[in-house]
């Protein structure tokens, strides 16, 4: 299978593909990912239970997994403050969809996930590499990131890179700067000895 480029899935919807029919909170629905190679892409369908029962054995999706219906959130919550966090870095670095942010991406859908915005549905393996499919809790939109299978040593270099498109100080620089100020100056006691 040919890795797809478009990786950023429309949100959930609030009616069945098959029957229509509109969901209610707390409605059990599936979402099925089907290959579009029309678009370079997946095209996102969402049934309710009955309709997937129906239908399950003659579906052949890429990907699939069971969810409980939840209506988007108000629109009273007031304005919306423009800046930078991780969830629109990833959406943007997504958006832009250059090799050289896959590891941004990945870090960026792990911290999400960890803060509970993003969950994981599903894992895909394929001639190109590994891929984790998740879901928005809130808006229910699928993003695919590439697992870029990075070893512990690769991780901190990345969690910096992410630091910084976010406009914080990377870990490393602020740990040289305190070292730089420490080795400045003559230590005013003794290290301890070593036991």
């Amino acid at each position: 299978m040919a890795i797809v480029e478009k990786w950023n899935i429309k949100a959930r919807a609030h009616r069945c593909s098959k029957t229509e029919q509109e969901f209610s909170e707390g409605d059990p629905f599936y979402t099925a990912l089907f290959e579009d190679p029309e678009n370079d892409g997946f095209v996102r369908q969402d049934y309710s239970e009955t309709a997937w029962q129906e239908l399950q054995d003659t579906l052949k999706p890429f990907s699939f997994w069971r969810s409980t219906y939840e209506p988007p959130p108000s629109d009273d919550a007031g304005p919306v403050v423009e800046k930078q966090t991780a969830e629109s870095l990833l959406w943007r670095l997504i958006e832009e969809d250059e090799a050289h942010t896959e590891n941004a991406r990945y870090v960026l859908a792990v911290m999400l996930e960890r803060d509970k915005k993003l969950r994981q549905t599903d894992t895909q393996d394929t001639d190109n590499g590994r891929y984790l499919i998740y879901e928005h809790r809130e808006s229910g939109e699928v993003i695919i990131i590439k697992d870029p299978k990075l070893r512990l040593e690769e991780v901190e270099p990345v969690q910096d890179e992410v630091s910084q498109l976010l406009g914080a100080p990377p870990r490393e620089l602020a740990a040289d700067d305190d070292t730089a100020t420490e080795d400045s100056t003559e230590p005013e006691t003794a290290p301890p000895s070593e036991a």
